[in-house]
């Protein structure tokens, strides 16, 4: 079994959040960083900020913390893939358009190459840089370009058929971002993102 299956998704999800952060502070002189400050951003406990470190074999200076530096350069050795990970964007609306300026901006080894929508006046044109191409080339386009992973902006009456398209084509993974249910095969890792589910979380427990 590779390094990364053996990492529980969530402590992936939270390396991810350490290097973003830490990416502020890495310019720093001799720049050290102790568990519960990490712990204290985050606002979760420092033995979870140890566990998770200890896990891909890092332990820190009891006198000064973890070297942000070297931190970083471990958790994209164990989180990354060598070389940049080709990524589709599927509906090129007013949300997928947002989610693919955040990803632009962000420092980040996945690379948008082609985003699709069915909009004759979207599609043939570049969008923040990225090429839009007619949805009926997704399976073309996505193999051409070894792109495995996929993020879904449809609208919600387009996700299931989308994500069946997407499956034929190679896809591996699959970041949904509409409201629908998706039933997808063993090998297609899903990670779903639900605006309203994650609202009504935060508005039960304030």
């Amino acid at each position: 079994m590779d390094k990364n299956e053996k990492l529980p998704a969530r402590t992936v999800e939270r390396l991810s959040k350490y290097r973003r952060l830490l990416y502020k502070y890495r310019d720093l002189e001799e720049a050290h960083i102790f568990s519960h400050k990490l712990a204290d951003l985050f606002n979760i406990t420092p033995e979870q900020v140890r566990r998770d470190l200890m896990l891909i074999g890092l332990t820190g200076n009891h006198r000064k913390g973890y070297n942000i530096r070297a931190l970083i350069e471990l958790i994209g050795n164990t989180i990354d893939r060598e070389g940049s990970q080709h990524v589709a964007l599927v509906g090129i609306g007013n949300l997928g358009k947002a989610v693919l300026g955040f990803i632009r901006k962000a420092e980040t080894r996945m690379n948008v190459v082609a985003a699709f929508d069915t909009d004759n006046n979207k599609v043939n044109t570049t969008i923040a840089g990225v090429p839009c191409y007619p949805a009926h080339q997704m399976d073309q386009i996505i193999r051409e370009k070894t792109i495995h992973i996929a993020i879904l902006t449809v609208p919600p009456e387009s996700a299931v058929q989308t994500a069946i398209l997407l499956q034929r084509a190679g896809i591996k993974g699959i970041l949904n971002f509409t409201s629908v249910h998706l039933d997808v095969t063993s090998d297609i890792y899903l990670k779903n993102y639900d605006i309203i589910t994650s609202l009504e979380e935060i508005g039960f427990f304030i």
